[in-house]
């Protein structure tokens, strides 16, 4: 019954009739049940307010932090075909040892003396080189020769030109003395003449001055003709002058021009040496192809080009090794929601595949089987696969990471961020919210001052 009723009928009934209803009412278990129930909802009242270490989950893969410490292949620079083998798969090699060997495909590159054909070509076309400089200096010679042989000349046809004026301006005034002396003949002749008509002077005193006054006209005739003689000597000296300037220009500038003919000769040459260097340099470096050489301390994971006699391109990829000289750091990629909360050096919990773990995302230190990290970089662009990128170092303060791991194994990670109650994690993962955000691992803000 409910005894819903003010008025009991419980002192009406004969309960030990019933025996059933005696037992059940005689029961404390239900006492029990609540202080079961009361005693569960106190503890987890209790671990409610139990810290609880905010974190994001993340996968991702294990790699290097330095490309070259990456599995690389390495690429034939050169065509050719692969004549030996010196590795196999497994093998460890050193730096620059042989892996294997190719020759030549190119027919221009058949000859097997073609480097020494080349250097020859070299040496001889900087023989032609050395030769035109030789006749470029002798050309400079005889041009500097040209130039004192010209002002010799020059210097030599002014001083005929100055003695020419001289003798000119000599006969001048031999001209003027030879005129003064006829004229002072013919007035002699005049008076003597008219003394001769007045009785005064004989007819042989006047023959006499007549004479003479001849011989002062020859002296004046013979003076100009000495003039005219000198002009035309002054004058041919001047012409004498300017032929020598003349001849001696015309002589350099023939010289000037076989030595620029002879510069243009051996810039067209030394542009074919530094040509043939060229290919000289080429050849041999060529030559030096034949062998592919481990760029590292390395062992060789995969031979991609096999057989002998197999032919390959320039660039083509011949063989795969991975580097033994390493620093591994996880590749882990987190949603853009995410990215904000996360700075370079926070702490970071990893699981390795291979690696068994008991893992608590919420405690930590409770966990079982992880290594520290470190975040190390933040790529700043998202990758294809809709997340970004991190990638996490070795934690130097923690346990170092297994030395058998290897590169491109599986790597469970839990970024570690706030520490905050259990309710209060449980109430932000049922709204979707993100985690806090805060701008420091060691400046981080408490619960307390958030909710302040």
């Amino acid at each position: 019954m409910l005894n819903i009723s003010e008025n009991s009928i419980g002192i009406q009934l004969r309960k030990k009739a019933f025996k059933t209803l005696e037992e059940v009412e005689n029961r404390t278990s239900n006492r029990v049940l609540l202080r079961l129930i009361g005693g569960t909802f106190i503890v987890l009242l209790i671990v409610m307010f139990i810290p609880w270490t905010q974190n994001i989950r993340s996968y991702g893969d294990i790699t290097t932090l330095h490309p070259d410490q990456r599995p690389q292949t390495i690429h034939s620079v050169i065509a050719g075909r692969i004549e030996k083998w010196y590795v196999k798969e497994g093998d460890f090699v050193s730096k620059g040892d042989t892996i294997a060997f190719i020759s030549e495909i190119k027919p221009e590159y058949f000859d097997p003396l073609l480097v020494d054909r080349t250097g020859e070509q070299t040496e001889l076309k900087k023989m032609t080189v050395m030769s035109y400089e030789e006749k470029i200096e002798a050309l400079d010679n005889q041009i500097r020769i040209l130039h004192e042989q010209l002002d010799l000349k020059l210097q030599q046809g002014r001083i005929k030109l100055q003695q020419a004026n001289l003798k000119v301006t000599n006969d001048s005034i031999s001209v003027e003395a030879a005129s003064i002396n006829y004229q002072t003949s013919a007035d002699q002749f005049k008076r003597i003449e008219e003394m001769y008509k007045d009785g005064l002077k004989s007819k042989t005193d006047l023959e006499n001055r007549q004479v003479k006054m001849q011989q002062a006209y020859s002296y004046l005739v013979e003076a100009e003709n000495k003039l005219l003689a000198s002009r035309s000597e002054l004058i041919a000296t001047r012409i004498e002058l300017s032929n020598i300037q003349m001849k001696y220009d015309s002589d350099i500038a023939k010289a000037l021009s076989d030595k620029y003919s002879a510069q243009s000769n051996k810039l067209t040459y030394q542009g074919e040496v530094s040509k043939l260097e060229n290919q000289y340099s080429n050849y041999e470096l060529r030559s030096s192809f034949y062998y592919i050489l481990a760029p590292q301390d390395c062992y060789v994971t995969k031979l991609i080009a096999n057989g002998i006699g197999e032919t390959i391109k320039e660039g083509s990829e011949v063989v795969t090794i991975m580097p033994t000289n390493f620093q591994l750091a996880a590749e882990i990629y987190v949603d853009p929601l995410d990215l904000p909360l996360l700075k370079v050096g926070e702490h970071v919990r990893l699981q390795f595949d291979g690696w068994p773990a008991i893992v608590f995302s919420g405690w930590p230190n409770a966990s079982y089987g992880t290594y520290g990290g470190r975040i190390y970089a933040i790529d700043q662009y998202i990758s294809e696969n809709g997340k970004y990128r991190i990638l996490v170092e070795q934690d130097p303060n923690d346990h170092p990471w297994p030395e058998a791991l290897r590169y491109g194994g599986g790597v469970n990670a839990m970024v570690l961020l706030e520490d905050v109650p259990i309710w209060y994690e449980l109430w932000r993962k049922i709204n979707g919210f993100p985690p806090n955000y805060y701008k420091s691992h060691t400046e981080k803000p408490t619960y307390s001052d958030k909710k302040k």
